[in-house]
């Protein structure tokens, strides 16, 4: 027994001076035990590949992940091609270091080196990372097929305008938000003091040009466009075309439902409709011809969402267009657009960007046709608009590239965006939509009076602050 005894003791012994052994030793492979001083520290994965290539729009930061909790010692010592990058830990886990990257070009190498020592141990400072460095590429940006001028403005500041979008066009996207309907920049200025920067652009509605001047509304004066043109902001037109409900009626409307004015007898001279329609373009004309003798040239969408519903391949009691100009059909309202667009030519209207915004058919096409039959014509326009709410990051995707190929030759904005009115479901934020291959020319946002939000859109203000802080927005600042 005695025996049995001891060598059951010593048996014990070599199995506890094994498991001491197994647990202290730790295979590589399993991972090193975070914060221990005396290990080595060592990269473990990095975001992007050596060799890859990328969108240089794509590719914001990189984020190089370590074996143990690491800090940043020196950001001295964390460059791209040479030029230093911010980077901090990463907010989830201490394991992380995210590296922000400048602006890219497109068709350039480039290595993000890490200098030995710049990392260093969370819990022993004087255990230093190693030096490492990772490779990449930029792809080299698509050929444009874009034509060089703009389809009709001739004005040096159209054509400037019109460069600009072009030579931003894929790379960025120019941001806007909508007056509240009015002659003036409040909605701006309240996305200012959200967010600390202005929108590029402002967009302006013709809206209540019937009324004016009166002591609420008067675009005779320029003021307001001036004002937000000498502060360094780009602008943008519309126009929500209200007509009388019966001839000689004061009551207006843009619903064709609402009204008995024809927008095929607009095009009818000695109709009333046809007085009316002329003579509103002339008090538009005046303002437009008053922005151009002041230098200004502005983006310009007439006649927007022609088709609204009624491309609908089942027709319905609400499968119609949304407002008169497109309520008589296709033809009509390529009629309507040419007889606008030649008459701004003959009164010596020439700093308008054209700007047709389409329909699409919402990525349904087992519901929808699309509305190629409304477009006026590669010589009519400039830039083809889609106006998307609530929409997420790959909807705006699917709308762009179809709207793409659909009109190469021109470049493709997001005319008006916001959440969806029915069930307030946010829109993808630029980062969001951008990221995803949406790579809209500019993105304007809605107004929608007090609703909450501090700015008065159809934006939240969380929405607002990541757009006017996210690399790929141009701001009004980034403009001077």
């Amino acid at each position: 027994m005695k025996h049995n005894y001891i060598c059951s003791l010593i048996l014990l012994s070599f199995l506890a001076v094994s498991f001491v052994m197994t647990s202290c030793g730790g295979d590589d492979t399993q991972g090193d035990t975070p914060d221990t001083p005396s290990m080595t520290i060592k990269v473990r994965s990095c975001s992007i590949a050596e060799g890859a290539t990328f969108a240089a729009n794509s590719l914001s930061e990189i984020t190089v992940t370590y074996n143990t909790t690491v800090a940043v010692s020196s950001a001295d010592g964390i460059t791209l091609n040479g030029e230093k990058c911010a980077a901090k830990s990463s907010s989830t886990t201490a394991m992380d270091i995210v590296i922000t990257l400048p602006t890219l070009e497109d068709g350039k190498s480039y290595t993000l080196s890490i200098a030995e020592g710049a990392i260093v141990s969370n819990a022993d400072k004087t255990v230093k990372a190693p030096a490492y460095k990772v490779n990449f590429t930029t792809k080299e940006r698509a050929e444009l097929n874009i034509p060089m001028m703009p389809v009709t403005a001739s004005t040096p500041a159209a054509k400037t305008l019109y460069t600009f979008f072009r030579e931003n066009y894929g790379r960025r996207v120019v941001s806007s938000v909508m007056a509240n309907v009015n002659w003036n920049n409040e909605c701006a200025e309240k996305v200012y003091q959200l967010t600390g920067k202005y929108p590029a652009m402002n967009c302006y509605d013709f809206i209540h040009i019937l009324y004016s001047p009166a002591n609420w509304i008067d675009y005779t004066s320029i003021k307001p466009v001036q004002d937000w043109v000498n502060g360094g902001g780009l602008v943008q037109l519309m126009w929500h075309f209200n007509v009388p409900k019966t001839e000689g009626s004061t009551d207006v409307t843009c619903t064709p439902s609402e009204t008995t004015f024809k927008a095929a007898n607009a095009l009818v001279s000695g109709t009333w409709e046809n007085r009316w329609f002329y003579e509103q373009m002339d008090k538009v004309v005046a303002t437009l011809l008053k922005l151009q003798d002041a230098g200004i040239a502005a983006t310009w969408r007439p006649f927007h969402e022609a088709a609204g519903n009624a491309t609908a391949k089942q027709q319905a009691s609400w499968t119609k267009s949304w407002f008169w100009w497109g309520y008589d059909g296709a033809e009509t309202y390529k009629k309507l657009w040419v007889a606008m667009f030649d008459y701004f030519k003959q009164k010596g209207v020439n700093n308008l960007i054209w700007v047709w915004t389409t329909q699409n058919y919402n990525g349904n096409s087992a519901t929808y046709n699309q509305d190629t039959d409304w477009y006026p014509g590669d010589k009519y326009v400039d830039i083809v608009a889609r106006d998307l709410y609530g929409y997420n990051a790959s909807q705006h995707h699917q709308e762009f590239e179809e709207i793409q190929q659909r009109y190469p030759s021109k470049m493709v904005a997001l005319g008006e965006c916001g959440w969806d009115g029915n069930s307030s479901k946010e829109s993808a934020t630029p980062e969001e939509f951008y990221q995803a291959g949406a790579l809209w020319s500019h993105f304007m946002v809605w107004y929608q009076g007090d609703n909450g939000t501090s700015t008065g859109t159809m934006c939240s203000d969380a929405w607002w602050k990541a757009a006017m802080s996210d690399r790929n927005v141009i701001t009004r600042d980034q403009l001077q």
